[in-house]
């Protein structure tokens, strides 16, 4: 006495392996509400937190460069993340210790773009000015 049919093309089958294998989709995920705060900024937008150093972060083949980049330990959770410095001449602006403001770089599902790995946020604020007008000479750095 077999209490339904489990064979390739059954109904309680295929059901069954719909349900284990939307598990692993990620737009079913995000549209069950699954998707966790992930990530150093935790679901947030932007983070702000403290620079601790300026590097510089060689781009990966077929590339040659030099991009400008710092490490920024986060106010909110403790966490260091690498952050680039968007543009021509921006890391000037930015010194050990300054307050920034980073956000996302826009990769794909979070991560990385182009020729940087691992560098997956960008710095938008120094000291509350953004670094944009301060790299176009329309505002000035103010000191904390």
């Amino acid at each position: 006495m077999s209490r339904g049919a489990n064979g390739e093309f059954a109904a309680n089958k295929n059901i069954k392996d719909r349900k284990k294998w939307n598990k692993k989709d990620p737009r079913y995920k995000r549209s069950v509400k699954v998707k966790k705060k992930s990530g150093l900024l935790q679901g947030a937008p932007q983070g702000k937190g403290i620079v601790l150093e300026k590097k510089g972060i060689t781009a990966r083949q077929p590339n040659s460069g030099i991009r400008k980049c710092v490490r920024v330990k986060l106010i909110k959770n403790g966490k260091e993340l690498t952050a680039l410095a968007p543009k021509d001449k921006a890391i000037k602006f930015i010194e050990i210790h300054d307050q920034v403001t980073v956000e996302g770089i826009g990769g794909r599902k979070g991560g990385p773009v182009g020729d940087l790995w691992g560098v997956k946020y960008k710095v938008i604020k120094v000291n509350g000015q953004s670094l944009e007008m301060l790299r176009t000479g329309k505002k000035e750095k103010s000191k904390r």
